[in-house]
């Protein structure tokens, strides 16, 4: 049960200009033939080093690199594996850095200025255009998140976090659309990580676990011996296997494991015996930082909805019981249910429950079967909300 999935899609790139083949004997052999070509014409960008790397395993790889002459203009070739995403960055910061996709025997072409390198006019592929499009888009919505981080109209938090949160789903609506209209676009390994979950499964729509195999199974049948659209598909898999068991855990038909430790004064406590209330299970210790700052929301949360059939069973992940005495006193936890084994992360309900890392909740219903998972902040207020004033 652990919701919080990655989407890696970076792999081992293995050649380029720059490198060589070596035999068993241990002597250089015959550089692979190039099989890409990048040219570019940069504005104000004369006798600056272009990079073109990559993710492996081990880190950040070159793959190639060269320097523009007098005019801006530079060309880099170089020999890849096979269809995968790479960063083209110019110069030695990483400020000015674009990512782009490429298919061996690409012959590509970048206009842009030192100024606006970052979103340049991309010609020479089938993925040049769509490459052009959205890096104006992101670079507009950056633009304007910098803006807004400045804050010159002195906004409260709130409206600065609604003018974000409209600024990303503009970005988000092109995405989609794109991934939509042509899922077979190389480019596409670019954006698909705006579809994917980034902080588990709440309120992420299923929609876009279907776009995102459609995407995979497009690519593949465009690339069928690609390793990259293989790993990717893998992990498409992954997340496809985690969302129904999230979808399972909040249909209220799975019961939770019985949990049976001692409370502060060493009398065993049951989460079973709780049934007939709605309960918040609530995984933390004295020592989370993040555990100790969300507990005032929990607090509130529990006053409020208390006298309706509402408490919380809380699970301390601490090994020194006065700290953790000493944690539910500091914090004003006054609900009766707080039990502890003391063993850390060696405790076996991290295996019950499934999960890496605290604070975690799960949030079950008079039956004591799961309704909800890993809620908290305003997304536990809101369910508590539809639970108890309908």
């Amino acid at each position: 049960m652990k919701y919080v999935v990655t989407l890696c899609i970076g792999f081992l790139l293995f050649s380029c200009d720059s490198m060589e083949e070596t035999s068993e004997s241990g002597t250089p052999s015959k550089a692979l033939e190039d099989n890409f070509t990048i040219t570019g014409k940069i504005e104000n960008g004369q006798n600056m080093t272009f990079y073109l790397e990559a993710q492996s395993q081990s880190g950040v790889i070159e793959v190639a690199k060269a320097t523009s002459d007098g005019t801006g203009q530079f060309e880099m070739k170089g020999n890849i594996p096979g269809y995968g995403i790479y960063s083209l960055r110019m110069g030695e910061t990483k400020e000015k850095v674009i990512p782009m996709t490429l298919v061996p025997n690409d012959k590509v072409h970048i206009d842009a200025s030192s100024a606006t390198f970052k979103t340049p006019t991309v010609s020479g592929t089938d993925w040049s255009e769509l490459m052009t499009e959205y890096m104006k888009v992101y670079g507009e919505f950056d633009r304007q998140n910098t803006m807004l981080k400045l804050n010159p109209e002195n906004l409260p938090k709130e409206e600065v976090n609604e003018r974000y949160q409209e600024l990303s789903a503009g970005v988000d609506e092109f995405i989609f659309e794109q991934l939509d209209n042509d899922p077979s676009n190389p480019f596409n390994v670019v954006l698909i990580p705006s579809a994917i979950p980034k902080q588990g499964f709440n309120g992420w729509p299923e929609e876009n676990l279907v776009r995102l195999k459609r995407v995979e199974q497009s690519l593949m049948d465009r690339f069928p011996d690609s390793k990259y659209v293989e790993n990717l598909g893998y992990q498409i898999y992954q997340i496809e296997q985690e969302f129904e068991k999230h979808q399972n855990y909040n249909s209220g038909t799975i019961p939770a494991p019985d949990i049976a430790m001692a409370n502060p004064e060493g009398e065993i406590m049951r989460l079973s015996d709780l049934r007939g209330q709605y309960v918040l299970v609530d995984f933390w210790a004295s020592w989370c930082g993040p555990c100790r700052r969300e507990n005032p929301n929990v607090v509130r949360l529990y006053n409020k909805y208390k006298n309706k059939g509402f408490t919380i069973f809380s699970v301390s992940l601490d090994q020194d019981p006065e700290a953790w005495k000493a944690a539910i006193i500091k914090d004003g936890l006054s609900w009766p249910n707080h039990v502890s084994d003391l063993k850390r992360w060696e405790s076996p309900v991290i295996q019950q429950y499934g999960f890496s890392g605290i604070p975690f909740t799960v949030l079950l219903n008079k039956e004591g079967n799961f309704i909800a998972v890993n809620l908290r902040g305003e997304a536990l207020e809101q369910k508590l909300k539809e639970l108890f004033e309908k």
